[in-house]
């Protein structure tokens, strides 16, 4: 008869119901109360992130602009490929991005924003890049992007319809944002452990 393997007494070992403690440890987000819920206490240095928003400007950027002050600050760059605007530069600057840091890069096609953005991913120069993919992005080309940010050790975010919540994804975290009475309302439908569905409120720096 074989015994019960107690999980407790194994550190190293992962239980799916819970949010995993031993990931490595992440980009502090600058929400402590959101960095409670990601594993590894912060964004990841080396994965893809999905942020699903409806419509540009409801924070899906100003919430990530912490962690590129941190990548920034390590000396690396930060890579917008294929924006739907410029970025920001007095934004930037408050939030402590210093500009020279950044890379703006804008694809003629499709195609040409899924090379550009592995090619950032797998340079190891950049300590982030943020992508906004033209059209519908299968999951083979998804993979390929998780693995290069793997390779390169880069916190990869991509940013997505609400609509891509129905399709799966090899991200290791998915993230929907939506703005409801000034505050951010952030979810976690994907992440290593349970999913969290009920949205925590973040007040963003103006």
């Amino acid at each position: 008869m074989n015994a019960l393997v107690d999980p407790a007494r194994f550190p190293g070992v992962w239980r799916a119901g819970d949010v995993d403690q031993a990931a490595p440890a992440g980009i502090a987000s600058g929400h402590p109360r959101l960095d409670l819920e990601l594993p590894g206490g912060g964004w990841p240095r080396a994965g893809l992130v999905e942020i699903l928003h409806d419509g540009a400007g409801v924070g899906e950027v100003s919430l990530l602009l912490p962690a590129l002050k941190a990548v920034a600050g390590e000396g690396r760059a930060v890579a917008w490929i294929n924006p739907p605007h410029l970025p920001y530069a007095p934004a930037l600057a408050l939030a402590g991005v210093p500009l020279e840091a950044c890379l703006v890069v804008r694809p003629a096609s499709a195609e040409e924003a899924l090379w550009s953005a592995d090619q950032a991913l797998r340079s190891g120069a950049c300590g982030a890049a943020l992508f906004w993919l033209p059209g519908k992005t299968d999951y083979a080309w998804l993979r390929r992007l998780q693995v290069a940010a793997e390779a390169g050790r880069t916190l990869a975010i991509l940013f997505r319809s609400p609509s891509a919540a129905a399709n799966a994804t090899p991200a290791h975290l998915r993230v929907v944002v939506a703005r409801r009475e000034g505050l951010l309302q952030v979810s976690l439908p994907k992440r290593r452990g349970p999913p969290l569905v009920h949205p925590i409120a973040l007040r963003l720096a103006a």
